[in-house]
């Protein structure tokens, strides 16, 4: 079986087979599955009126302990959205009333970021619909297989600085 990697790959051999282009065979994979997913993804939170930021804010708000709130900065390590993201992402979201910014209680200069109860329930709503989602996405490999490429894909990773510490584009 072969797929349009293999044809790249076997077009760049007969063209250039001073150069190794074994990086592609990974690489290229990775940017047409990525392409997929996110194609995948956004008719998934289309679905639902959210975008991937959208979807990902409310996540980490829903996922985060009771009450459901988290400081700006929070979200932004907590979530896959940038910096820059956060603050517009946030303007959206409240004023669609599914978040709303509250003063700190400990901190008057700072600001929480919570969950309103129409957040929540747009949030799980939209999460069995995309775990659905994901399942299809990976419906060709079992479990060992998926812990496999999991475990593969969180060394390069890790290799490449993308750890807990480490934002979105470190």
């Amino acid at each position: 079986m072969t797929d349009h990697v293999d044809r790249v790959l076997e077009q760049w051999g007969r063209q250039r087979p001073d150069l190794d282009v074994s990086p592609m065979a990974v690489l290229g994979r990775l940017t047409r599955l990525s392409r997929l997913v996110t194609a995948a993804q956004r008719r998934t939170f289309a679905a639902h009126g959210l975008d991937a930021a959208s979807f990902d804010v409310l996540a980490t708000l829903r996922r985060s302990d009771p009450p459901h709130r988290l400081t700006p900065a929070e979200l932004m390590r907590s979530s896959m959205v940038t910096s820059g993201a956060v603050t517009q992402r946030l303007d959206r979201l409240e004023g669609r009333g599914l978040v709303r910014r509250l003063p700190s209680e400990a901190d008057g200069r700072s600001v929480l970021v919570a969950l309103t109860d129409e957040g929540r329930a747009v949030i799980d709503a939209a999460l069995p619909d995309h775990l659905a989602t994901e399942e299809q996405l990976l419906a060709a490999l079992d479990g060992p297989e998926r812990d496999a490429l999991a475990g593969t894909l969180r060394r390069v990773l890790e290799s490449l600085g993308d750890d807990l510490g480490a934002g979105p584009g470190a």
